[in-house]
């Protein structure tokens, strides 16, 4: 199944947008709501100075209200000349004294020192939708205190133009804001995701074999990336060149002995004395064994090469691994050498378990033993393979009665290839250096040591899994 691509810019500038968006509703509500306001608040004020104006011009007469209207009342409004305008004075008893008699009354007042000033209030009239300032006039009379309420209504057509036209001002400072920083928004993507291409381009343009690290400078988001992408590669060019080690090496090994071989099966079949000719026949034999040891060996050092870097550990029995080691290496046929296993009593209480890997661990232990056998194993000598508890560690020791490590050796010893000057079988020198790459790769050590009474002592250390790992 092909996976739906995702561009990072596409999501990126979606986010944005959507981001913008949001903000651009919320703005325009605000600058609306701002705009409504700014406009009652222009208009209210010139509603409440007509009012006032009006009020200064009501008098109390003999009992009687009068009321001169002023010129300065209307003036005032004027300003909206679109708008339409109505006003009522009323005594205290509803007794109409001037203006519209049916425009709506102001609201219960729940303060009576409230109404000294101007208030507003919103109402319909004449089936329009109005804005009224009103306050109360209060007169002392001959008996006691006349009070009058004046009432000033405007419709909202003004109102309503001025707040439309700061709202599409507003509106249009908005958009150009938003595309302005959209188009910085987006030069800084591209500039910020350049980069990444730069990158793309450096490992575009390199050959198959070139893997060292990316030049390309990048911002410090990107640093692990790149780092990443650089251990990658150089662990990737150190397999690569392991194996082009080992085909070389593999190939150096392997042709010798196959050239051998073929100019013995050409001597053997020349030869017409059958004595002679089994004599060849044996050569043959012998030189193929050890060539079947030799691939053995170089696909054993293949396997662990390729499994330490997949590294796979999960607990495993070094006690049932020493066991089988033991079985597949030792000749099962007469004479069978000594080999004797001594490993810890299950009833210990501290089962001899590590993290690792089993085939590894196993073909470590194959080849430890195989070297014992073929270098220090004697006539009437014996082998001894020990697994024991060191501390916190396992430590597993294949012991032999040979002649030891010469010490010009002891340096070489676990080096690929490497053989003494006076070998007492044949090999191909990949033993050690086998098993040396297992211990490592297990964080155990290994040591070689000729011990007292001759013979050698190959030990290796691995560190024990808790029982709570």
């Amino acid at each position: 199944m092909q996976h739906r691509r995702v561009s990072v810019r596409r999501r990126l500038l979606a986010m944005l947008f959507a981001l913008f968006a949001v903000g651009l509703g919320a703005l325009y509500l605000l600058v609306r709501g701002y705009a409504h306001q700014t406009a009652d608040t222009t208009y209210d004020q010139l509603l409440r100075a007509s009012v006032l104006s009006m009020a200064d011009s009501l008098q109390l007469v003999q009992g009687e209200w009068q009321m001169d209207m002023p010129y300065a009342a209307l003036a005032l409004l004027e300003q909206a000349p679109r708008d339409r305008v109505f006003y009522r004075v009323a005594a205290a008893s509803g007794a109409l004294i001037s203006g519209y008699a049916d425009l709506p009354a102001p609201p219960v007042r729940n303060n009576a020192d409230a109404a000294a000033s101007p208030q507003l209030y919103a109402a319909s009239y004449q089936g329009q939708p109005v804005r009224i300032a009103w306050m109360e006039r209060k007169i002392a009379g001959p008996r006691e205190t006349e009070t009058a309420a004046i009432q000033v209504a405007q419709t909202r057509e003004a109102r309503n133009a001025l707040a439309d036209s700061i709202l599409w001002q507003g509106t249009l400072a908005l958009i150009g804001f938003t595309a302005g920083v959209l188009a910085l928004a987006y030069w800084g993507l591209h500039r910020s995701l350049s980069p990444i291409q730069r990158v793309e381009r450096e490992l575009a343009g390199r050959s198959a074999s070139d893997l060292h690290p990316i030049a390309a400078p990048v911002p410090e988001e990107l640093d692990m990336l790149v780092h990443s992408l650089d251990g990658f590669m150089a662990r990737l060019s150190e397999n690569l060149d392991t194996l082009r080690l080992f085909i070389a090496e593999a190939a150096h090994q392997l042709r010798t002995p196959l050239a051998a071989l073929h100019a013995q099966m050409e001597v053997a079949l020349d030869e017409e004395d059958p004595a002679e000719q089994r004599r060849s026949l044996l050569a043959v034999l012998r030189n193929a064994e050890k060539l079947s040891r030799l691939v053995n060996q170089l696909l054993s050092d293949a396997s662990v090469i390729h499994r330490s870097n997949v590294k796979q550990f999960q607990p495993v029995d070094l006690a049932e691994l020493l066991s089988q080691a033991v079985y597949d290496t030792v000749p099962q046929a007469d004479p069978q050498p000594d080999v004797r296993l001594r490993l810890p009593d299950a009833d210990a209480g501290h089962p001899p378990t590590v993290l690792g890997d089993s085939l590894m661990l196993r073909e470590a232990f194959k080849n430890l033993i195989d070297n014992a056998l073929r270098h220090g194993a004697t006539e009437d000598g014996h082998i001894d393979v020990v697994l024991e508890r060191q501390g916190g560690d396992w430590r597993i020791a294949v012991s032999d009665q040979g002649p030891g490590i010469p010490p010009a050796l002891a340096n070489t010893a676990f080096e690929r290839f490497a053989r003494g000057p006076n070998p007492r079988a044949p090999g191909a020198g990949l033993g050690l250096s086998i098993v040396k790459r297992v211990v490592d790769i297990h964080r155990g050590k290994l040591s070689l040591s000729n011990r007292v009474g001759g013979g050698l002592d190959a030990v290796i250390t691995l560190p024990a899994q808790t029982h709570d790992a």
